[in-house]
């Protein structure tokens, strides 16, 4: 891409889409497209093919979805299933048919069979059935990539996707029902913090193990994947290291300063066991993370403190 090349990212108000614009300004380009929701509803199929014909992006990055926590993803399952089907055929049929030159589309590990074998290579896909909770999630965003890649092997569309691991960062979800495991926990200690209480109750025993990277780095990793030639149809955007919930807690308290007791309850279940990338792919390809876990942590806390808590 040239700075002053025409980029559409969908889903700029998002956790990613918002890194991925913050790192294209930061990076000098110049030519950004991005529309709310109010301007442009993805789900309207005409509304979708109107601006590509008349804005004509060149390059377009794909963070836009109905994304949500376990609870939403088991009682939502026919709307996360449509809604999401129908934002990336929109986008991505759209897409091809105005010519862009290079498409990303950003998916999830929860594309992964549920008993996929440790670290989770990408041809691992399709192998299995998905984790039951997600399952309409999960068929959406093979759906995406599925579109992308036979795009590719028929019409020669430079379309591509990649598979962010765990993510947290600025604009995360903090609310304690929906989130994901990292900002709960932030919001978690700090509320004990600030209450003085003795203890936090943590659920499980700590022992399952996750892979975690900052929106920063993914957004790196996704401007990387745009300015490189197409290797694959897919790959894991991931540190291919991980910790175990009980070292992330334990970090989590350290960093928001909450000193009292963490208190594990075993009655509560702990999830899958392991939850790791293979990142050989874009390390292959030539690119590391960089942001350190307690590093992104602090930067984290220090957003939350200046943009949710008051």
């Amino acid at each position: 891409m040239n700075k002053d090349s025409k980029i559409f990212i969908a889903g700029h108000k998002g956790m990613v889409g918002s890194s991925i614009l913050r790192k294209l300004q930061n990076e000098g380009y110049t030519n950004l497209v991005f529309k709310t929701r109010e301007e442009l509803n993805l789900l309207d199929q005409s509304k979708v093919k109107n601006f590509f014909a008349s804005e004509k992006p060149e390059y377009v990055f794909i963070a836009a979805a109905k994304v949500g926590g376990i609870k939403a993803n088991m009682t939502y399952q026919a709307d996360f299933l449509y809604e999401n089907l129908q934002i990336q055929n929109n986008l991505i049929w759209s897409a091809h048919e105005n010519k862009v030159k290079k498409l990303l589309f950003l998916s999830s590990t929860c594309v992964y069979p549920k008993d996929t074998p440790q670290p989770m290579k990408e041809e691992y896909i399709m192998t299995g059935l998905p984790e039951p909770t997600n399952e309409a999630y999960a068929v959406a965003k093979i759906s995406g990539m599925k579109l992308c890649e036979k795009l590719r092997q028929q019409y020669g569309d430079d379309f591509t996707s990649c598979i962010p691991t765990n993510l947290y960062g600025v604009n995360d979800n903090f609310d304690l029902e929906n989130s994901h495991v990292m900002p709960a926990l932030i919001r978690k200690f700090h509320e004990a913090k600030i209450n003085k209480q003795p203890t936090v109750s943590a659920w499980g025993t700590g022992s399952p193990r996750r892979e975690f990277m900052s929106t920063e780095d993914v957004a790196d990793g996704c401007l990387f994947l745009m300015n490189s030639e197409t290797v694959y149809d897919y790959v894991n955007l991931g540190w291919g290291e991980d910790i175990t919930i009980k070292e992330l807690t334990e970090l989590v308290a350290e960093v928001v300063g909450f000193d009292g007791e963490i208190v594990w309850d075993s009655t509560k279940p702990d999830g899958i066991a392991r939850k790791l990338t293979d990142a050989t792919r874009m390390t292959q390809l030539g690119w590391k993370p960089k942001v350190e876990l307690r590093e992104g942590l602090t930067a984290t806390y220090e957003w939350y403190l200046a943009n949710v808590t008051h």
